[in-house]
């Protein structure tokens, strides 16, 4: 072996993980994969063959067949990830960030080619082979940043030039530019994750304090109807029934499939809202076809893993070997637990309908994509948990 062969190996050894993953997190990341992709199979069925222009069993089972490419793909990507030192990503903090605000202005940019518009926003950029949403990429992107920034800044984050000012500014621009889409739901995520990551990172209660009250303040316009495009949402989700021919239809068909479902549900494929009376069955509104053919109970125990995983990516956090591993678990595993809650707090009528995707559910490759990999960084963590891998 040459010298420069040793080098590139001692190299490669500096950046790989050396310990075991957490087990149970793994674990629970796989099953609701897999439950995932199977619900994505009989939500969508029904659509890809009344939409194929050559309806064979194939043809039908596209989005089915893309979705288990990308969710094994993404279980690939996560073990890998999970081997790499996370310490290694914190060099590409500030890149990625700059790469995902140049992402978003090109989704806004006016007759942008690349740009995909679809129920009235335009969130996606199409890259050829598939298309992705920019929002996903900011997501990890604001995570990687403030947990790079905040784990060296220790008091400093209790004063407002350091702990207070440059993240506001951040979340400033992230936001507006997500709302020119608009993606208000990614916007609150957004929001919620930095801000999760500041508290934790130990700004002054009084930050604390006044957070909290621009958000209230937020929420309080958003409901006056100051902005239109939430105020169409506010009336639909106050009485959603009134406006079930338009607006409301959706909100609708998605409670009458959630109360079918009953205690024990119709049966695995057997669901009726999928049958091209709810929009984006496999998509936003999964969650629905979930209560319709698993019932209460089938929905109440997959809630329960995604309780399991939140809990237990927290309990990571909490003893990662550093502030920066610790806040970048933090940081992943309150954005699954937002995402999660929205989705069905939307699917429910619990909240005005925003459009957000359920994790490891809704159809969507480059999103599952990511998702594992933000798993396999969290993974990366708990290997060089110290002591025992089990609490």
């Amino acid at each position: 072996m040459t010298r420069e062969e040793k080098q590139e190996k001692a190299r490669i050894s500096r950046i790989m993980s050396k310990g075991p993953i957490d087990l149970p997190f793994a674990l629970l990341v796989l099953l609701l994969t897999t439950i995932g992709v199977l619900m994505v199979f009989s939500a969508s069925f029904a659509r890809s063959y009344y939409e194929a222009e050559n309806p064979t069993t194939m043809v039908a089972l596209s989005v089915f067949l893309r979705q288990a490419f990308f969710a094994a793909a993404g279980v690939v990507a996560m073990f890998v990830v999970s081997k790499i030192d996370y310490h290694w990503w914190r060099r590409w903090a500030v890149p990625l960030l700059g790469l995902a605000i140049v992402l978003l202005v090109l989704v806004i940019i006016p007759h942008n080619p690349l740009a995909v518009t679809s129920g009235g926003a335009t969130r996606w950029l199409n890259v050829g082979i598939t298309t992705f949403q920019p929002s996903e990429v900011a997501k990890f992107a604001v995570i990687l940043y403030f947990a790079a920034t905040i784990s060296v800044k220790k008091e400093r984050m209790k004063t407002f030039q350091d702990g207070i000012f440059p993240y506001f500014l951040i979340l400033g621009v992230i936001s507006v530019l997500m709302l020119m889409e608009p993606h208000l739901s990614g916007t609150v995520l957004i929001l919620g994750i930095g801000a999760s990551m500041m508290f934790v990172g130990g700004i002054s209660q009084k930050m604390v304090g006044l957070g909290v009250g621009i958000g209230v303040l937020g929420i309080a316009i958003l409901a006056s109807g100051v902005l239109p495009y939430g105020q169409s949402r506010i009336m639909q989700w106050k009485d959603p029934w009134a406006y079930a021919a338009d607006e409301g239809y959706q909100t609708v068909q998605s409670l009458l499939a959630i109360g079918s479902g009953g205690l024990a549900g119709l049966g695995f494929g057997k669901g009726r809202q999928k049958l091209m009376y709810l929009p984006e069955e496999h998509n936003d509104m999964i969650f629905a076809i979930v209560c319709e053919e698993l019932g209460f109970i089938g929905a109440a125990l997959i809630l329960a893993l995604f309780c399991f995983l939140v809990l237990r990516g927290y309990w990571i956090a909490v003893h990662a070997r550093d502030r920066f591993g610790g806040l970048l678990a933090v940081g992943i595993i309150t954005m699954i637990a937002m995402q999660t809650f929205l989705n069905v707090a939307v699917v429910t009528n619990f909240v005005p309908n925003t459009g957000i995707s359920l994790p490891f559910f809704s159809y969507g490759g480059t999103a599952l994509l990511i998702q594992l990999f933000e798993m396999g960084v969290l993974l990366s963590v708990s290997r060089q948990m110290p002591g025992p891998k089990s609490g």
